[in-house]
């Protein structure tokens, strides 16, 4: 029904900057809160970021202040820009969308992710 596209990561050093883009395509009427996530190697995947159909967001603390996410609802598009990028924040990036359907109701999906590696 959904399908959810993430673009933009890559090899950066330290320091650097990156914009991942995350496009939904399909069949839904409404894309409610989008949400990325990351999962590095070895760990459990985490919450990054979240925001919100009418555009309120959060984001998590090891990040704040370096990443911002942000929403283009025209283009069904949410982004995360990173700012001064640390090795840790080496993980495969992963995009989550709540949608709803008339004909099937509420429903959630993911993207297949996108590799970050930062390098020191």
């Amino acid at each position: 029904q959904v399908q959810l596209v993430e673009s933009g990561g890559g090899l950066v050093q330290a320091g650097g900057s990156l914009r991942l883009s995350c496009a939904a395509s399909g069949r839904f009427d409404r894309l409610n809160t989008m949400c990325w996530y990351r999962q590095a190697a070895g760990k459990q995947r985490e919450l990054i970021a979240s925001i919100t159909s009418g555009g309120s967001t959060n984001t998590a603390d090891s990040v704040k202040g370096r990443f911002t996410i942000s929403r283009d609802n025209a283009k069904n598009t949410v982004y995360l820009q990173m700012n001064s990028l640390k090795p840790e924040d080496t993980a495969v990036y992963y995009c989550n969308a709540d949608t709803f359907s008339l004909a099937t109701g509420w429903g959630i999906y993911w993207g297949q992710g996108t590799q970050v590696t930062v390098s020191s």
